[in-house]
């Protein structure tokens, strides 16, 4: 195995070579931190990350292996961690100097969940403040003067350049699905309440996920199976069996999916070449993807989102404004100062809307099995001052529904052009088995024949 290419192992190969003592931990954290030497500089990534300590990990994990202990399914294998979810034996200070230095006294659970099966928490990656919309250093690693998304930037451009098969971030509007789309990664938003939030910045219970970041989607579904469960310090999970994401996302469908191309009303938002290449993926997709128009009533589904993030963030966030709004951001500053003044009975109407964005939805899933839509209206924006529109993200957030960016188109600049996909609530494994069907079909429909640089993989970055 040529040791200068461990770092774009993926995680499931490189987990396997370690099981199988082709490779050890120690090695694979070298080359990632090789890699990560030679891109931070452009790609600006980290936010906190000590290499004398993720070695420490990996010769632990190595030493484990050696020994016989018992080896978790991920044992050795890198993960980046977004910096608003807490780490014991490193800072997590949330993208604000209000936070600076701190230092939590517990893992957040899926922290621990990691280590349980584990990983080697490489290091922290960059967010932006209080992961809303003032950007933090991280460039795009396809072209640095664009930006990389947010609010989950670091997580997304670290695996997107190389630097670590997986990464963590979290979705409260459209923090995963667009970055990801942006860097040309798979990017994962799971069901609301499937993964446990407990020890993780809060900004809107009603809207919080975690998100998986990963260069393929046998990875996305290794590590969601290690992070799905109940916690009882998360009242929106609950529990249940333990959902078998990897075998479930490598069967073969059992029908011909499907697919309902879902333009929503935010259809004028997109650039011309997004339509056209969503137009041409309809078409080549035939009779197994059929346009869908959703009802106008939901045009008012962007505002009731609005009004539910500023107001549970106004409220979640309410010290930092006490103690220091004179240090924040004007875009953190002016939603907080606008969700102080959201009324209670609009809060609350847009609240009991939940149920009947739901029912709603369970009826277009039993003619379809999966939305199609794209992740952002386009490919990233030039300039670092804004993250991009998270319009195309909204809807399937309010409604707590899975989404997964699939990485399968270029725009014109040469820079990734994300597809989104949503399934029905709590059908997430069915959706990455959805998913990989897409892609094969893609990938077939196109002729690819190698890894990097065809649609249905990710471009990697130079």
């Amino acid at each position: 195995m040529d040791a200068s290419r461990h770092e774009w192992l993926s995680a499931t190969d490189a987990a396997r070579a370690i099981a199988e003592g082709a490779v050890s931990s120690e090695q694979l954290i070298e080359a990632c931190l090789a890699r990560v030497r030679a891109a931070e500089p452009d790609v600006q990534a980290w936010q906190f990350l000590d290499p004398e300590h993720a070695l420490a990990q990996a010769r632990a994990r190595d030493s484990d292996r050696r020994e016989g202990r018992p080896c978790g399914p991920l044992h050795g294998v890198p993960v980046g961690i977004k910096d608003i979810i807490d780490t014991t034996d490193m800072p997590t200070e949330d993208g604000t100097v209000l936070h600076a230095g701190r230092t939590p006294d517990r893992d957040a659970a899926v922290v621990a969940m990691l280590r349980a099966a584990g990983a080697v928490i490489l290091g922290k990656t960059v967010t932006t403040e209080c992961a809303y919309f003032h950007p933090g250093k991280t460039r795009n690693p396809h072209n640095p003067a664009h930006t990389p998304g947010g609010s989950s930037s670091g997580s997304a451009a670290a695996v997107a350049a190389g630097m670590a098969p997986l990464a963590l971030g979290t979705q409260t509007n459209g923090s995963v699905i667009r970055p990801a789309a942006f860097c040309g990664v798979y990017g994962f938003k799971p069901t609301h309440g499937l993964i446990p939030r407990h020890g993780i910045l809060k900004l809107s219970r009603t809207l919080d996920h975690v998100g998986l970041f990963a260069r393929t989607l046998e990875d996305i579904a290794l590590l969601a199976e290690q992070l799905a469960g109940h916690d009882e310090r998360d009242p929106d999970t609950r529990p249940r069996a333990r959902i078998p994401f990897v075998r479930t996302a490598a069967e073969e469908v059992p029908l011909t999916p499907q697919l309902a191309f879902v333009k929503t009303p935010v259809w004028d938002r997109t650039a011309t070449e997004t339509r056209d290449a969503f137009a041409e993926l309809a078409e080549a997709l035939g009779a197994q993807c059929e346009e869908y128009e959703l009802p106008d009533s939901l045009r008012e589904a962007w505002d009731w989102h609005r009004t539910i993030m500023e107001a549970e963030m106004a409220m979640n966030l309410d010290v930092e404004w006490h103690k220091g709004r004179d240090r924040l951001s004007e875009p953190l500053h002016g939603l907080l100062a606008r969700g102080r003044e959201v009324k209670a009975i609009d809060y609350q109407k847009a609240l009991a809307r939940l149920p009947v964005l739901h029912e709603g939805f369970e009826e277009l899933f039993t003619r379809f099995d999966a939305v199609l839509t794209p992740s952002a209206p386009g490919t990233a924006p030039e300039g670092l001052q804004a993250t991009g529109d998270p319009a195309f993200c909204m809807l399937w957030t309010l409604c707590g529904m899975p989404a997964l960016n699939l990485p399968l188109m270029q725009g014109g600049n040469g820079l990734p052009l994300g597809v989104q996909l949503v399934g029905a609530r709590h059908g997430d494994a069915r959706l990455l088995r959805t998913a990989r069907w897409l892609v094969s079909r893609v990938q077939a429909d196109s002729g690819a024949t190698s890894e990097q640089g065809n649609p249905g993989s990710p471009v990697t970055p130079s």
